[in-house]
């Protein structure tokens, strides 16, 4: 279906064909003047006109596109395709130590708050709206919440007002539970669609049975709460951070360790969610970079072609030549 850019597009063209048929018209008059004795400009010249009808009707094409259309896609929450969405997989750890008291730049948050504030830095800095969300709770299990959903205020109710705890039957934690439903989850999605973020403070995971990652999972991030130094008392026992096992189990899965109780997110991470899918950027380009794209060489070349043809369009220079005067 012909689209309203591509109708502007062969209208300009149109007119400008007509336009540049009208000024070699006229040049043939005052060739002599313009190119000198032999009149004829630089081989290159000839082109000029097919290349300026060019410019102009990729140019307009390309602002059209981004006035009319993918202005419009940016307020529809369904202009991105099924097929180009992203997934983002959260395992959180909603475990009684999760409640302690350490976390934060002055350890005056729990550890949970500090999850929900480091999800909340991530949502503004990272385009949402190309993600679908999903949230696995664990504990002595992991519990499926939330899959594919776009509604983000309610991961922000699970992670500060829900009291998901009291669903599980008391224990030890099973992080591995979760990263084996984050698996199980994923694997039917497109590939390298999907970004597994992991929030806990730490658990102790067997040396086998890490479950294998399916092709859909372009990444894996885990996230470490709480101090790793004092740690705090529960249930007769220190819980605080185990950075070492994160650590361990982030390079088992090949993914990446970060350390959240007092550090934000870094751009380094935020900048592997951001990542468009696939591993070409240019097989994966959108009509919005196409237009931006064909707006700035179109304009470029109408705009340098002025300049090209006075300096390089002929090596006749007209007027009389003076000759030096004798000393």
């Amino acid at each position: 279906m012909v689209e309203l850019p591509e109708i502007v597009a062969i209208v300009v063209a149109t007119f400008t064909a007509f336009g540049e048929w009208l000024h070699w018209r006229r040049i043939q008059s005052i060739k002599r003047l313009v190119f000198g004795p032999t009149e004829k400009p630089m081989l290159w010249v000839k082109a000029v006109p097919l290349v300026r009808v060019l410019a102009l009707a990729v140019a307009c094409w390309g602002f059209c596109s981004l006035c009319f259309v993918v202005a419009a896609q940016v307020h529809n929450e369904q202009g991105i395709p099924d097929g180009e969405m992203k997934h983002l997989v959260l395992v959180v750890d909603v475990s009684p130590s999760m409640q302690l008291v350490d976390a934060g730049p002055e350890g005056k948050v729990s550890r949970r708050q500090r999850a929900s504030d480091l999800l909340a830095s991530l949502f503004n800095r990272v385009p949402m709206r190309q993600f679908k969300l999903s949230f696995i709770a664990v504990y002595t299990d992991a519990k499926p919440l939330l899959e594919d959903s776009h509604d983000y205020e309610v991961v922000r109710h699970i992670m500060e007002e829900m009291p998901v705890l009291h669903g599980f039957k008391p224990g030890k934690t099973q992080l591995i539970e979760g990263i084996k439903a984050a698996a199980k989850m994923a694997k039917p999605w497109n590939p390298k669609s999907t970004h597994v973020l992991i929030l806990t403070d730490g658990d102790t995971v067997p040396d086998r049975g890490m479950p294998e990652m399916p092709a859909s999972v372009r990444d894996v991030v885990i996230v470490g709460l709480g101090d790793n130094r004092a740690g705090m008392f529960i249930d007769g026992h220190q819980s605080r951070q185990d950075a070492g096992t994160l650590r361990q189990v982030a390079n088992r899965m090949r993914g990446v360790y970060h350390d959240g109780n007092i550090k934000e997110l870094s751009s380094d991470v935020a900048d592997r969610f951001a990542a468009p899918v696939g591993n070409n950027p240019i097989g994966i380009w959108q009509r919005r970079e196409w237009a931006l794209f064909a707006a700035m060489v179109g304009s470029l070349i109408y705009a340098i072609l002025p300049v090209l043809l006075h300096y390089f369009g002929t090596f006749f220079v007209a007027g009389v030549k003076r000759k030096r005067s004798e000393a």
